[in-house]
């Protein structure tokens, strides 16, 4: 069996050349898909048995199948699994023959190769990416509406109402690249007191929508009841008297703004000139939300943009200097005549000609390729996006795939995305470099343009992929992927019909009539479950069909009573509840041998951790935010394959502290450690041994909050023994020097922790971004700072006891990497009250 998947998996990388455009192809490869999830499947039951005979067994030259075939209770079960299977392979590759396919190599043997040589990570800021805005027309366009939207009318009463304007054009043509450009604009800036940025989604959520901008307006929606009426009047508040700009980004109905935001931002700045700037595909839009006319139309890119914009792309390579670049401009412009003027269609063949070598013959390869050709190709087809998804790495390829099946109206986080990626078994290497893998490959994504940063983010941590990409890849995963809305029409016939292994569905919030768990649940060969919103669950409904589930996303509404059956789901690697009712875990998790990924994230009803937690040998990724656990079991420690911990609690009982359970997990990368407040020695805040984690990237540690709306009153209650104790504990919480990002949130000590302030005592020589939040009695800032060599994001957040921030801050007097902040990029000091200098 491993033999002939071997051979066949050889032909898959250039069957998936030809899956798009060929019938027949396409009912092969879905062919062998299945046939390789079964035999996963076999495999893994394999791998289950010997696995709970116990540790011995679970060793890497141990065969887990030979082991079941030796045991009667097993062999005559798996072994009538493996001759079926093996049947429908032979007959199988008997048809591959027919094809004609190349063989390519196997997609492991090609692993440690997938990443170009000159992909490299595109440096972009925190703001807007003027990595896609070439040509004095962009300029020329920013000006004329900065103009329009800032303009005193005529008319008076004209001018004080809130008038809409909109930016009109086809997917791709560069619409939200200037509604950015505006936002970020310095005229704006000063002539807006408040401004919003609100992504529309083609099927929008009113309470999402309402949320969203009410966090936009700076102010809290956690109100008791989130009911509509609720969110347009804590809007309204946020908004009142403001003088306020709405940019509406890729806005498909009208009713977003009539029916949701209009009232809120209508009744809240009448007479303050608010405005509201809306990109939309369609004219239909702009007329429902009565936009002045004429609406400004984005035209397609001359010929010379366009080539400044490509050549902008490829020189981001250090390796590919700009007049190599020019000596094949004829060329360039011959490919750029094929992408009809498209930003988007330039930027990703960009991002696929920035790997390839600044060679004629490359070039022109890339001009003479077959797929341009194409004719009666699907709308959901772009040229351009089809040639970069064929110019993929075939591991990759399912990854880009994958990223598709994400609700759009959700962010999701690269380490949650690689998570996903490891549990579908798409990252290929070494067990304990799988989390730099798949990171690796989202930035070849992200280098190739066809994900894209979110400009709010910092260090590329969330993305967005364009409409056409997205469409694109939907378009080829139609065979056995699902990706739904509930407002869709005949959804329930989609989800009865189709034979789906993976299925993403979001459900609105504000409606009453949830999808049914029981349509769900009918699916027994899903494998990807990715839901987001309220369903409805009846006393019947449990998860004992989805057997074959690897990942279970699960954001909002309903789960409890589902989470007793977890136990059920054996091959399950994913498992996310975010947000969900959940009030417990099964007791017996530890049954669950392969579960790697557990995010618990908003869980408030969640109190406790399972006993057995600790065995879980798998776990790679807890996340424990915002649930009401607060301590962890003994036994913890017995996690050792932790890579990533988010919302670790500290607990103090009598002579034990939790943070003494973190001193085996030398595997982590990501640490989130909070409450440190409860730790009154520090010879336990030694036990964490946080300086011996030489893998550690990223460190976030909080104390609860002591910087409120009554700072004066609040600080008066922080006694000086117990100053004097956290301090202690923070300067023995000393991290490696391999440390990337420091977050420090709610710490109340009068110093920052020493090993801070003297670059002599942690050299933090790979720190490139410092986060520091609620500093309520910090009198000064560390005076070595400015010699760190790789910072390139500072913020302190609230810190209302520092007054100034001297020279020294800028100048040390042991500076020896030549010059203060060699790499800063940003600096942001945000609400420091107290400051005089």
């Amino acid at each position: 069996m491993g033999v002939k998947l071997g051979d066949l998996k050889n032909f898959l990388a250039d069957a998936d050349r030809r899956n798009i455009t060929d019938l027949s192809v396409q009912a092969w490869v879905k062919e062998l898909r299945h046939a390789m999830y079964d035999a996963t499947d076999i495999l893994d039951l394999c791998q289950l048995k010997a696995m709970e005979k116990g540790p011995s067994h679970n060793m890497g030259c141990f065969n887990p199948l030979l082991f079941c075939m030796r045991n009667p209770l097993h062999a005559h079960d798996i072994g009538r699994r493996i001759k079926k299977l093996n049947e429908r392979l032979d007959s199988i590759k008997a048809r591959s023959a027919s094809f004609n396919f190349i063989s390519l190599g196997s997609f492991e043997d090609r692993g440690n190769n997938m990443v170009s040589p000159n992909s490299g990570t595109r440096e972009t800021s925190w703001g807007l990416d003027e990595s896609g805005l070439v040509g004095e027309k962009v300029e020329e366009d920013m000006r004329n509406l900065v103009e329009m939207l800032t303009q005193e009318h005529q008319s008076d009463q004209k001018y004080r109402k809130v008038m809409v304007f909109a930016i009109v054009g086809v997917g791709g043509i560069g619409k939200t690249t200037l509604a950015q450009k505006i936002f970020n604009n310095e005229i704006i800036k000063q002539e807006f007191s408040k401004k919003l940025w609100l992504s529309v989604n083609q099927d929008f959520d009113q309470i999402e929508i309402l949320r969203r901008a009410i966090t936009e307006a700076g102010a809290d929606h956690l109100a008791a009841v989130n009911t509509k009426a609720t969110l347009e009047r804590v809007l309204t508040d946020a908004l009142k008297g403001h003088k306020t700009l709405l940019i509406m980004d890729d806005v498909w109905d009208n009713r977003v703004w009539e029916g949701v935001l209009r009232t809120p931002l209508v009744n809240a700045t009448l007479g303050h000139g608010s405005r509201v700037l809306v990109t939309t595909r369609h004219d239909i839009v702009a007329q429902g939300m009565l936009a002045e006319k004429p609406y400004h139309r984005i035209n397609k890119l001359e010929p010379e943009d366009a080539w400044l914009l490509l050549k902008k792309q490829v020189v981001g390579n250090e390796n590919n200097d700009e007049q190599k670049v020019d000596t094949l401009r004829h060329i360039g412009m011959e490919i750029i005549a094929k992408c009809d003027g498209l930003p988007l269609a330039v930027k990703v063949m960009g991002g696929l000609l920035r790997q390839r070598k600044t060679w004629r013959s490359d070039w022109e390869n890339v001009l003479n390729d077959s797929i341009w050709s194409l004719f009666q190709m699907p709308t959901e087809i772009n040229n351009a996006v089809y040639l970069s998804y064929h110019d993929l790495h075939p591991i990759l390829k399912p990854c880009f795939l994958h990223y598709a099946l994400l609700p759009k109206s959700k962010r999701f986080w690269a380490n949650t995305i690689v998570a996903m990626w490891i549990s579908e078994g798409f990252v290929h290497g070494k067990s304990c470099d799988l989390e730099v893998l798949g990171k690796e490959y989202y930035n070849e994504l992200i280098a190739r343009n066809l994900i894209e940063p979110d400009q709010w983010y910092v260090d590329q941590g969330v993305c967005n992929m364009h409409d056409v990409v997205r469409s694109f890849a939907q378009y080829v995963v139609r065979h056995e992927a699902l990706i739904a809305h509930e407002s869709e029409s005949g959804l329930t016939d989609k989800l009865n019909s189709q034979n789906i292994i993976r299925l993403s569905l979001q459900t609105k919030e504000s409606e009453s009539n949830e999808v049914a768990w029981s349509s769900i649940q009918e699916h027994i060969s899903l494998r990807t479950l990715i839901l987001v919103g309220k369903i409805k669950i009846n006393p019947s409904n449990s998860l004992a069909s989805l057997l074959c589930l690897r990942t279970l996303h699960i954001d909002g509404g309903i789960f409890d009573a589902l989470s007793e059956y977890l136990v059920k789901l054996k091959h399950l690697r994913y498992l996310s509840i975010r947000g969900t009712d959940t009030s417990t875990l099964p007791e017996n998790i530890a049954e669950m041998k392969f579960l790697q990924h557990i995010d618990l994230v908003g869980c408030e009803h969640l109190e406790r951790l399972p006993s057995g937690i600790g065995k879980l040998q798998q776990l790679r990724y807890l996340a424990l935010n915002g649930t009401g656990i607060d301590n962890v079991p003994k036994g913890f420690h017995g996690l050792t394959n932790l890579k990533i911990l988010y919302g670790f609690p500290v607990h103090m009982d009598v002579d034990w502290c939790s943070l003494e359970e973190l001193r085996p997990l030398n595997q982590l990368m990501d640490l989130g450690i909070c409450g440190l407040e409860k730790v009154f020695s520090s010879s336990f805040a030694i036990k964490a041994r946080l300086g011996e984690k030489l893998r550690l990237r990223n460190l976030y540690m909080s104390w609860t909050i002591r910087c409120g709306d009554e700072d004066d009153h609040q600080l008066q209650l922080v006694a000086d023994e117990e100053q004097g104790q956290i301090e202690k504990v923070f300067d023995e919480l000393r991290p490696p020097p391999c440390l990337e990002k420091l977050s420090i949130d709610g710490y109340f000590g009068r110093r920052l922790p020493r090993w801070m302030m003297s670059a002599t005592v942690v050299p933090l020589g790979s720190l490139r971004i410092l986060a520091m939040d609620d500093l309520a009695c910090c009198r000064e800032l560390p005076n070595g700072l400015c010699e760190l060599p790789c910072l390139e994001f500072l913020q302190i957040r609230r810190a209302p006891a520092i007054k100034r921030v001297g020279h020294e801050f800028i100048f040390s007097n042991h500076l020896w990497v030549g010059a203060a902040f060699p790499r800063l990029l940003k600096i942001l000091f945000i609400g420091m009250v107290e400051l005089e200098e």
